[in-house]
């Protein structure tokens, strides 16, 4: 949580959403399916489950994502509300997320160029915060208020094509690296097209190749090898069919 003599200077949206327990169960629907609360209503000021959605309707509404344990939200949603420049970025699910709050660590960042200034977590260059608590923690402490920082933002939902829970696989990469990927956005290690082919057929062709060219050396080099044989086996049965005929002499 924020310290108590900088969060007086808070909106009181972002000082719950820095603060709230997200995943738990919720108290209203305690003994329903599916309660974790992953949705934080900006208006009320409070994270609810999707049970709880019908008062919130016309409400400004925030999904919570999970990712290793941790609560995370997605950059366009982050980026409605407030500055997020140099907070250190993910990639997982097709979805760019930024840390809601610093994650533990076991022991102290070594051998690192570049590290958060708030926790000191190792980060890639160019990012100087490892979430948005550190770079909000920081302004406050350096600058006193985040009003400059802030947005108004007026409308904000959950994702149209359906509410999920929010769990997200450890395939994630950070943001700075670059993968393969083709002019729609789609992972090209997922079997996407490039230049109009799939990869996967291209990593068949390829495989297809190198297994012809295997078995065609193998059967090259049994042909080599039993040539020879082959050959003086000919040879040696040609002579003595065609050889002249032995005959006693006359006496």
């Amino acid at each position: 949580m924020v310290e108590s003599s900088s969060s007086a200077n808070l909106p009181m949206w972002l000082e719950t959403l820095l603060s709230e327990k997200f995943y738990d169960a919720c108290e209203t629907h305690h003994d329903v399916r599916k309660n974790e609360k992953n949705i934080f209503c900006l208006d009320c000021c409070v994270g609810i489950c999707p049970h709880c959605l019908t008062p919130h309707g016309s409400h400004r509404l925030l999904q919570i994502r999970r990712y290793v344990y941790h609560d995370v939200i997605r950059v366009g949603d982050a980026e409605k509300l407030m500055d997020c420049s140099y907070v250190q970025s993910y990639t997982t699910n097709s979805a760019k997320v930024v840390f809601l709050n610093p994650r533990l660590q076991t022991r102290a960042c070594r051998n690192s160029s570049n590290s958060c200034i708030s926790c000191h977590r190792a980060l890639q260059d160019p990012y100087f915060f490892c979430s948005i608590y550190c770079k909000v923690n920081h302004i406050l402490t350096s600058e006193g208020m985040m009003s400059e920082y802030l947005y108004d933002c007026e409308v904000l939902t959950l994702p149209e094509a359906g509410f999920d829970d929010g769990l997200m696989t450890p395939d994630s990469v950070l943001e700075p690296f670059i993968s393969l990927r083709t002019s729609s956005g789609s992972s090209a290690s997922n079997g996407a097209a490039v230049g109009g082919v799939d990869c996967r057929t291209i990593i068949s062709t390829a495989t297809t190749e190198i297994v012809r060219k295997k078995r065609s050396s193998k059967s090259a080099g049994r042909a080599t090898e039993c040539l020879p044989v082959t050959s003086m086996q000919s040879d040696f049965s040609v002579n003595r069919r065609k050889g002249l005929p032995r005959r006693s002499p006359f006496h």
